[in-house]
């Protein structure tokens, strides 16, 4: 069993920091004998995070990401997309369980403290798209079984709870569907905070009118420092703001800096509409990881940099205030731009903000603060309940 990793002061303060979406479920652990607690690097295999790393980086917290890409919505593919999603929780259990002496599973904001406490990394879990929900309220339950604190609703395409902001067809339910009104009550009554990363703004809107609980952007930006779907408006960042919620910063680098020209927007459009109703077998999605290949190739990321991330950080602070903003990389999920290319660069990010004036008490808040006080407003709704 790994010993437990060492302590070393930290690169950032004396806080609590965590990144809230990591995808690393559902690709580094994929792979055929990766090991967590090994330290890899991004120049040879180009994944983004393990507890070595971490350590480097000096982060005491991610949010696992269980993801499960959207083909079709009969029964078969849901129930196809259920069962991928139950061996992605196996397997990252499986990884925990195997690094017990150097990381836990955290289910609240205590137990998080407590693993940083005895020189721990923490991991939470959190759904990236309803779509592995099927049509099911049940199974939201049963997820938060198996240690879930964090829905996501949507992922690139519309699904039966609500609509995203990218499906190349446009709004299906008008935000949230009457079935996605349940999940966000079951959601509210377990004790999980509703995450609307990558759903429509009205959803946004629709989530911060109904949900019980603050509502998180796990891994999205800022309209004004970038036009693209996945970020929000200045009036949505403050209508967050005033519920409560936090926004996360993203590091996908379409969503930070602006792309010249619109082939690969055109490009991967055209690979969602191919596959909307196809059935979720091995052949399929090895057949979408091959198109959307050849689309990156052809029409590359834009050139985006840590100056770019930070200004989004900036700019959410300056419209809806330091308690709403957070960091939610998309690490393994296509995040990284120069200088903040997987976990060890987190003491890059602080770097930058302390030369730009800020103190401890500000970077408490964006580095943990408001997202452990998102995770406690969803635990005391729960208990209530």
């Amino acid at each position: 069993m790994p010993a437990p990793l060492p302590s070393s002061p930290t690169p950032h303060g004396p806080f609590f920091t965590i990144d809230t979406h990591i995808d690393t479920p559902t690709a580094s652990l994929r792979r055929p004998g990766w090991d967590l607690g090994a330290r890899h690097d991004y120049a040879a295999d180009g994944t983004q995070c393990d507890l070595p790393r971490m350590a480097e980086g000096g982060i005491d917290a991610l949010v696992f990401a269980v993801y499960v890409g959207q083909m079709g919505r009969s029964p078969s593919a849901l129930r196809r997309a259920h069962e991928l999603a139950l061996a992605h929780f196996e397997r990252t259990h499986a990884a925990l369980a195997a690094n017990a002496a150097a990381c836990g599973l955290a289910r609240t904001a205590d137990e998080a403290l407590q693993l940083k406490a005895q020189g721990k990394k923490a991991f939470f879990l959190s759904i990236e798209n309803a779509y592995s929900l099927g049509r099911d309220v049940a199974n939201v339950a049963k997820f938060h079984a198996l240690g879930v604190r964090m829905l996501g609703l949507t992922h690139m395409l519309n699904n039966d709870a609500a609509d995203s902001s990218t499906d190349p067809r446009g709004a299906e339910w008008g935000g949230l569907s009457p079935l996605g009104r349940e999940f966000v009550a079951e959601a509210n009554r377990l004790g999980m905070i509703l995450d609307a990363s990558h759903a429509s703004d009205a959803v946004l809107r629709d989530l911060l009118e109904i949900s019980r609980t603050p509502v998180i952007l796990s891994h999205s930006g800022c309209t004004a420092v970038c036009n693209h779907p996945r970020n929000i408006g200045d009036d949505l960042l403050r209508a967050l703001a005033k519920q409560g919620g936090v926004i996360q910063i993203n590091a996908l680098a379409i969503a930070v800096t602006e792309l010249p020209g619109s082939g690969r927007t055109a490009g991967i459009a055209e690979i969602l509409l191919k596959y909307q109703d196809a059935e979720l077998t091995p052949e399929t999605m090895a057949e979408e990881d091959k198109d959307y290949d050849r689309v990156c190739a052809a029409h590359p990321n834009p050139r985006a940099t840590l100056e770019h991330f930070v200004q989004h950080i900036e700019h959410a602070v300056a419209v809806a205030g330091i308690d709403h903003v957070g960091i939610g990389c998309d690490f393994d999920g296509g995040g990284g731009v120069e200088g903040l290319r997987d976990v060890t660069d987190y003491p890059q990010v602080t770097a930058a903000l302390r030369q730009r004036g800020w103190g401890d008490d500000a970077l408490a808040k964006l580095w943990g603060g408001n997202t452990l006080r998102l995770y406690r407003a969803a635990e005391a709704a729960a208990r209530k309940v």
